[in-house]
C-alpha cells in the first residue's frame, strides 16, 4: 500500500529560525530589539550565552522533559532548524546567521566539482582535501557577524576544516572535559564578554549509538547538569540561550539503496541517507524522477533539484556555488526510512539519524534563562 505523501515543510527562515539568532542578538540593537519569537526573559541583556546542545530535537525534549528539570524549567519553544536538518549545515547557519542557500554548506557529503566530500572531515576517498578545497574558500561568509566571540567546544575541534569554515575568527576555548564548559563561560562572561558560544555534542553521539532508550536517557540527564551549572555562572543581566542543530529520528535497520531501476541511471550520490541526492547520467533526470516516485514516493518525497529551490527548502536565495553542490534529484524520507549508499557508510551503525524535514528532525528548542531567576 502507498502512503500519500505528507506536505514538505519549509524552515522558517524569515522568522523563528535557528539561522535568525545570532543576527537578532548581535545585530544594532542587540537584545534591546529582539524579534517577538525570542524568549521575553533574553530582551535588555547585557551579555549572552548561545550553547548549541548537538542533536537535542524538541519532540524528543518534550517527551523526556521529567529528565531535564533545568531545560524543563526554561521559558522559550519550539523554532525550526535549516535544511538539511544536518550539523555541517546547521551549525553554520547558527554561526552565520544566513541559510544555507547564502553560506553554500549545503550537507554532509558534498558534490565540490564531482568530488564528493564528507564536510566533518573534510575528505573524500582519497583522503584529506583541505589543500584543493581551502575552508574560506568552500564556506566564505564570515561568522558572528565578524565579531571575535568566544567558542568553547570540544578540544580537539580546534584547527579542523570543518571549525575553519564556520567559526574562523572566533577566539578558541577548547574543552577536554564537559564539566569544563560552564567554568570557561564563567570566566568569559566575569572578564566582560557580551556574547559567548558553546557547543556540546554528547546527545547526537549517544543517538546515533545506541537510539532511544536508557543510553539516550542518562545522556540527557548530563546535558541537563551542564545547563543547570551554567546558569549558575549567569550575572543578573547575563541571559542563557540553549538551542540545536536538529533533532533525530530512529531509524535502526530500515536502510536500503535506491532501488535498482532508479540506480541504473545514477552516476553516484551525495547527501546522506535521510536527504539523498542522486546525481543522474546525462538525460536521464525524467527516469530516475520518474522510477524514484514509482518505487520510493510511498516513503519520500522525490524532487528535482529546481523544485528543492524553488520550494525554498534552502532559503530565499540560492547561490550559484551552492545550486553546484546539489544533486539533481532528492530523495527526501517523510518516515523513518533512510536511502543507503555503500560509499558513506562507517564502522559503526547509526540508529538515530537526521537529515529530512519531519517535525522530530526540524524542530528544536529555542530555551532562555536570565541569571538571578
Amino acid at each position: 500500500m502507498t502512503t500519500e505523501a505528507p506536505t514538505l515543510r519549509i524552515p522558517n527562515y524569515t522568522g523563528a529560525c535557528t539561522a535568525n539568532i545570532v543576527p537578532s542578538v548581535l545585530g544594532p540593537s542587540g537584545c534591546d530589539a529582539l524579534p517577538s519569537w525570542m524568549p521575553d526573559v533574553a530582551r535588555g541583556a547585557r551579555s549572552v550565552v548561545v550553547l548549541v546542545l548537538d542533536g537535542l530535537g524538541w519532540h524528543q525534549l518534550a517527551t523526556r522533559r521529567h529528565l531535564a528539570p533545568t531545560l524543563a524549567s526554561m521559558s522559550g519553544g519550539p523554532i525550526t532548524t535549516v535544511a538539511p536538518t544536518t550539523t555541517v549545515t546547521a551549525l553554520t547557519s547558527i554561526a552565520t546567521g544566513l541559510a544555507p542557500g547564502e553560506h553554500g554548506m549545503m550537507g554532509y557529503r558534498m558534490d565540490l566539482g564531482r568530488r564528493v566530500v564528507q564536510m566533518l572531515r573534510w575528505a573524500d576517498d582519497r583522503g584529506d582535501v583541505r589543500r584543493e578545497f581551502p575552508p574560506e574558500m568552500v564556506q566564505p561568509c564570515i561568522p558572528f557577524m565578524g565579531a571575535k566571540v568566544p567558542v568553547i567546544s570540544r578540544a580537539e575541534l580546534e584547527g579542523t576544516a570543518f571549525t575553519d569554515a564556520h567559526l574562523r575568527g572566533t577566539s578558541a576555548l577548547g574543552w577536554k572535559a564537559a564539566s569544563s564548559i560552564a567554568v570557561t563561560i564563567g570566566e568569559q562572561l566575569r572578564s566582560g564578554a557580551r556574547f559567548v558560544y558553546a557547543y556540546y555534542d554528547g546527545v547526537d553521539k549517544i543517538a546515533h549509538a545506541c537510539g532511544f532508550g536508557e543510553y539516550y536517557d542518562a545522556e540527557l540527564r548530563q546535558a541537563d547538569r551542564i545547563v543547570g551549572d551554567v546558569c549558575t555562572q549567569l550575572g543578573s543581566d547575563d541571559v542563557l540561550l540553549v538551542t540545536a542543530d536538529h533533532g533525530q529520528v530512529s531509524v535502526g535497520d530500515d536502510l536500503t539503496p535506491p532501488h535498482d531501476d532508479v540506480m541504473r541511471h545514477v552516476a553516484y550520490q551525495s547527501g546522506e541517507s535521510r536527504f539523498r541526492w542522486l546525481h543522474v547520467k546525462s538525460g536521464r533526470a525524467d527516469d530516475v524522477v520518474a522510477a524514484a516516485r514509482q518505487h520510493h514516493g510511498g516513503v519520500a518525497h522525490v524532487l528535482t533539484r529546481d523544485e528543492v529551490i524553488d520550494r525554498g527548502v534552502f532559503g530565499p536565495r540560492v547561490s550559484d556555488a551552492a545550486r553546484k553542490r546539489l544533486g539533481d534529484v532528492a530523495l527526501i524520507p517523510f518516515g523513518q526510512h533512510s536511502f543507503e549508499d555503500p560509499e558513506e557508510n562507517g564502522p559503526h551503525a547509526l540508529v538515530c539519524r537526521h537529515g529530512a524535514l519531519t517535525d522530530e528532525e526540524l524542530d528544536v528548542p529555542l530555551l532562555a534563562l536570565r541569571g538571578g531567576n
